[in-house]
């Protein structure tokens, strides 16, 4: 089974569960030919740089305008079908790849390549599986669209607003967010502390993301103050200018503290930790969630993580903390009350997908029999998929 995954790296969470459903593959199918592609990067560097340099930019400036943008387009079809339009641009050289690839079936992780892949089954150009996964707590009007073979959601509540927004019940598997197996596995704590050279205490695990997003130094502030006698575990991700300054902050404080940036062995850091404060991105949320690791949410971007943050806070698996709150009123309210930390695992066991990964695999070996390429001349059929551009090479 030849399996292609394309994604874009709006943040690592789609990249990682592009890597963590072809480590099943892999793994279930020996003579298996697997490839992830960053696709703007691939079908273009320029418009990498400006769509995904732009939305960066966006969410770490001015994030209230990305909110904004993204609830307009939520009721908006008029924007939504623009954002598709700027995509279909460049599905002539995502067909060149897939042709040259020749996959048995295509995972989509993000929607810049599920609108250039429906664009390109619409057209007749292709009929191959076309898999969306959705990496988030949430649906939205980006994900409505035609010629998909399967959408795979986090849970069963998100799978009923999918159904709610018109798409077809046959095609949408509440199989959940894909975690790598390092996950699910769970080891023992006193081994990794050992290894981490952390004390066996209390223990906080911070993170905001692999852009060092959100209010972490105020809060790394805020527990070096707190009177608890606790382990704080900052991961900076590729922040290299936050790793600094909660090194500057730590060597004020007597407390214990371990501040690593971009890391790959957050699977190790939950197991030794107690409880996490962290941005709700889909793929870290579900990761916490494997491990039953109780989850305080912090700086929600506006949009896909703002419906996280109250998609986990209503199913009372996470709680939130706000700028300027007590952060020692939030531990007492978790850490010493046994009903709401039992509430908070079992909310975790009950919304964990731990199977995700496999589930889908089984799904694409289902799906990867039908599959094929159109071998229709691709200057022939410029014309038809792109009016107006002669030449795929040139896009």
């Amino acid at each position: 089974m030849n399996v292609l995954f394309l994604t874009v790296s709006t943040g690592s969470g789609h990249i990682k569960a592009a890597q963590a459903i072809k480590e099943c593959v892999d793994e279930r199918f020996e003579n298996s030919k697997t490839q992830i592609v960053d696709t703007l990067k691939y079908v273009s560097p320029l418009a990498d740089k400006v769509i995904v340099g732009g939305y960066l930019q966006t969410v770490k400036g001015i994030p209230q305008v990305y909110g904004k943008l993204y609830k307009l387009a939520e009721y908006n079809e008029s924007l939504t079908n623009f954002c598709k339009s700027v995509n279909r641009l460049f599905s002539g050289r995502l067909y060149n790849l897939v042709r040259d690839f020749k996959p048995s079936v295509i995972v989509c992780t993000h929607t810049v390549p599920l609108h250039m892949m429906s664009y390109l089954k619409l057209k007749g150009m292709v009929n191959i599986p076309v898999v969306a996964v959705v990496t988030d707590y949430t649906s939205h009007l980006f994900w409505k669209l035609d010629s998909i073979d399967a959408f795979i959601v986090a849970h069963d509540y998100i799978k009923h607003d999918m159904i709610a927004m018109g798409i077809d019940e046959q095609v949408v598997y509440d199989y959940g967010i894909p975690v790598s197996k390092e996950f699910v596995i769970k080891k023992n704590r006193q081994k990794i502390l050992k290894e981490l050279k952390l004390k066996d205490k209390l223990t906080v695990l911070l993170m905001g993301g692999s852009l060092g997003l959100g209010e972490v130094p105020g809060i790394f502030r805020s527990l070096l103050n707190c009177k608890r006698n606790l382990q704080i575990i900052a991961v900076t991700g590729n922040n290299k200018k936050l790793k600094a300054e909660l090194q500057y902050y730590s060597l004020q404080s007597l407390k214990d503290v371990k501040i690593l940036g971009y890391t790959d062995r957050i699977a190790d850091l939950m197991d030794a930790s107690d409880l996490i404060i962290t941005k709700p991105g889909g793929m870290t949320i579900s990761e916490a969630l494997a491990k039953e690791l109780p989850i305080v949410i912090m700086s929600p971007i506006p949009g896909q993580e703002e419906r996280n943050a109250q998609f986990l806070i209503n199913c009372g698996a996470a709680a939130r903390i706000t700028p300027g709150e007590n952060i020692e009123n939030i531990l007492c309210q978790i850490i010493d009350n046994p009903i709401r930390l039992r509430h908070m695992k079992e909310m975790a066991r009950y919304l964990r997908k731990l199977h995700a990964a496999q589930d889908i695999t089984n799904l694409l070996g289902k799906l990867s029999g039908i599959s094929q390429i159109s071998e229709l001349p691709l200057q022939a059929s410029a014309g038809s998929l792109l009016p107006g551009i002669s030449n795929y090479n040139h896009l």
